[in-house]
């Protein structure tokens, strides 16, 4: 089993679940969790330990934002794409994907994993730069990962094995 599909189940992410996630809306509200994860634990200074209530709600927005919204009408966007070609990439120990998208993915999500170290630095030191710079580091090596999901996508969507859960 794949580290992805362990975390989508985390998620919750079932078939039906997939599609509501893959709702622009969504994808979109999604990019506010980084954010408001930083700003809730840096309120501590400002808020005490009060800033336990907008980590929580932040925390839970996460986990709660991909299955908020219903089914989109259409898929026929770069939103919808992304999370339908993370879908296949979390497959991929099941149905192999073509060799030219799996290191890519690894570097790319290396990225965004480095900029949350420096995210989650600056969040414990209270150093601004730092955590401005690993949340666009994170941003940018994840929205390079969901482009490449997106072609991951086109790839593979008129393979058997995805046109049953795919639109």
């Amino acid at each position: 089993m794949t580290l992805e599909r362990k975390i989508a189940k985390i998620f919750n992410l079932t078939d039906e679940n997939w599609m509501k996630h893959a709702n622009p809306w969504s994808v979109w509200t999604r990019y506010s969790v980084l954010p408001f994860i930083v700003l809730a634990f840096w309120s501590r200074v400002w808020i005490g330990l009060w800033y336990l209530l907008p980590a929580i709600i932040s925390l839970g927005w996460m986990f709660f934002n991909p299955i908020f919204f219903k089914k989109p009408k259409s898929t026929n966007n770069w939103a919808s794409k992304s999370v339908l070609g993370e879908r296949v990439f979390l497959n991929r120990d099941k149905v192999k994907i073509p060799r030219h998208h799996q290191t890519i993915t690894k570097i790319l999500n290396s990225i965004s994993s480095i900029g949350m170290i420096f995210a989650i630095y600056g969040i414990v030191k209270l150093a601004l730069w730092p955590a401005i710079f690993g949340i666009a580091l994170a941003y940018l090596g994840k929205s390079w990962y969901l482009d490449r999901m997106v072609w991951l996508y086109e790839d593979m969507k008129d393979l058997p094995e995805y046109k049953k859960w795919l639109f």
